[in-house]
């Protein structure tokens, strides 16, 4: 039943973040330069190896995910911890973006779609990274989980997954899209 709660959520999750892609293509269609305003560098290079870093923690879920589903809790840990780790990479690096933009969110239309899509993007990683802590956490000291601790990994999966796949997104449309 939670793996049915979180994709049934993570539906409301799509319609969300479908809101700000419809918003962002509409800025965009009134706005003479993109991926940014005259004068505005985006390190696409820098933003494109912590997407790469984002989507290699998708794999390193799964493969904790396929380590619980086969009984094997001290790897799955140890793996949730990795993709801990490159969540919180990717989300330093956002927040380095956002403190050395020369845009601000007031600045104009493009800083404000660029701070609210990613900074809302942001928000959902560093959830994940929550989810992941109360995940690892649940698993100290025992030997064995509890019936539901299945469900609660393959459940922060979905999730982390969704993460990953919004940010393909965003990167595409924010810094690829001419």
């Amino acid at each position: 039943m939670l793996a049915i709660g979180v994709m049934i959520w993570l539906g409301s999750e799509v319609m969300f973040f479908s809101g700000l892609f419809a918003a962002l293509f509409t800025i965009r269609s009134r706005l003479q330069y993109w991926p940014s305003p005259k004068g505005v560098h985006l390190d696409v290079l820098q933003a494109g190896i912590f997407t790469l870093i984002l989507i290699s923690s998708s794999f390193t879920m799964q493969w904790a995910v396929w380590l619980q589903e086969h009984d094997r809790r001290a790897a799955a840990k140890r793996w949730v911890w990795a993709t801990f780790i490159l969540g919180a990479l990717f989300l330093s690096n956002q927040f380095y973006e956002w403190t050395h933009l020369p845009v601000r969110w007031n600045t104009n239309s493009y800083g404000s779609v660029f701070f609210i899509t990613t900074g809302l993007h942001g928000a959902h990683v560093f959830l994940g990274l929550v989810a992941m802590t109360f995940l690892a956490v649940r698993m100290k000291g025992r030997l064995h989980g509890d019936p539901g601790e299945l469900g609660n990994f393959q459940a922060v999966s979905y999730y982390w997954h969704f993460v990953d796949i919004v940010w393909i997104g965003l990167y595409s449309c924010l810094f690829l899209l001419k």
